[in-house]
């Protein structure tokens, strides 16, 4: 058995979960999400509770029972409170705002970089160089996360551009340091 498939996932008061058939929706204060159960597995919802079994002990139905409880739990915890990823950026007149369902960025280049916002999603800018991406949607948020970072990833000599703001960036020493 899965240490983390046999683990019961627990839903919150403001949260209602609707399986029918192999199709889950998951609704709660920060909105609402879809998912097609994996192949192999089955979810069950009691009270409070959701569980998730296999059918059958082949490596693949070992492998999706994981995968589906780490879906539903994600699910489930991002409609509750959400799921955030904060960026920051460097470099002299590099900035960033929101303007309507696209985020424009300055980021050194001769243009500038419109990004959109798919729904559900929350995109703010603090400070000109502070964004925050939050939404109910764990895999949205990191995706879009990780697209706003791509355009300018930060370069370990000046320390110019996206980074996230937990990331650690290794500095190098320049040819006229060594």
């Amino acid at each position: 058995m899965s240490k983390i498939g046999k683990m019961p996932i627990s839903v919150p008061d403001a949260v209602k979960v609707n399986i029918a058939d192999r199709h889950v929706t998951v609704e709660g204060p920060k909105g609402k999400l879809e998912m097609d159960l994996p192949p192999l597995t089955t979810a069950v919802q009691d009270e409070k509770q959701i569980t998730v079994t296999r059918d059958g002990d082949d490596k693949r139905a070992k492998s999706m029972h994981g995968l589906c409880r780490s879906l539903l739990n994600n699910m489930v915890i991002g409609v509750d409170k959400g799921y955030e990823k904060r960026l920051i950026i460097n470099g002299v007149g590099f900035r960033a705002a929101v303007q309507g369902d696209k985020v424009n960025m300055h980021l050194g280049y001769s243009h500038e970089i419109n990004h959109v916002i798919p729904p559900q999603i929350t995109v703010t800018v603090e400070q000109n160089t502070r964004i925050s991406v939050t939404g109910p949607c764990k895999e949205t948020v990191g995706k879009i996360a990780s697209e706003l970072r791509s355009y300018y990833p930060v370069e370990p000599y000046k320390g110019k551009g996206v980074q996230y703001s937990d990331e650690q960036v290794q500095r190098k020493k320049g040819k006229r340091e060594q």
